[in-house]
């Protein structure tokens, strides 16, 4: 697996075309895939996304995929999960400080982002991880982000005042008032 990850790396550039035809295919597909319904699909697709993205990428599934911002270097394979750069622990020969045996991701994704056309992606601040979609398709969570209106939340009343008074700050009974200073 290290070995393809490796190749992934390299033609990064060809797997970035391949992502995004697959992803403007599914975007046009969207109206079809919401009448059979995402929970249907769910499993399917998740299965189909992990044996590819498992055997290119050594995808972690973790459902929410930064591959086409990371040189197509999946940054969960980090030991540390780190999703936004490398820790100060990078050898001097570019490997991990926890798997000396294996490139640090970070200096692979770096490498990889060189030859993408949006290869400046990785620059860019990437969410933590929500645990809660471990396992779950990114390609479907794309469809959906990408066609249908974000939610928005709903809005709550306007807070009352506490009370119609207005409150004046009386002098303490100690301290004696202070004169204005003269300019």
């Amino acid at each position: 697996m290290y070995a393809v990850r490796l190749f992934s790396v390299r033609h990064s550039r060809g797997l970035e075309r391949l992502y995004n035809a697959l992803e403007s295919g599914l975007i046009r597909m969207a109206p079809l895939l919401k009448r059979i319904g995402y929970g249907r699909l769910e499993k399917p697709v998740a299965a189909v996304e992990r044996g590819l993205k498992g055997f290119l990428f050594d995808c972690q599934m973790c459902g929410q995929c930064a591959l086409s911002s990371t040189g197509m270097s999946c940054s969960m394979n980090c030991p540390k999960n780190l999703r936004n750069g490398p820790c100060g622990g990078v050898r001097d020969n570019g490997h991990c400080e926890v798997k000396p045996e294996m490139k640090c991701v970070w200096v692979q994704a770096w490498e990889g982002s060189q030859h993408m056309a949006k290869g400046g992606a990785i620059l860019d601040v990437q969410k933590p991880v929500d645990n809660r979609l471990k396992g779950h398709s990114s390609w479907l969570k794309v469809v959906r982000d990408k066609t249908e209106p974000a939610p928005t939340p709903a809005k709550k009343p306007a807070a009352k005042p506490a009370s119609d008074k207005v409150l004046v700050e009386k002098p303490l009974a100690d301290k004696p008032p202070v004169a204005p200073s003269a300019p």
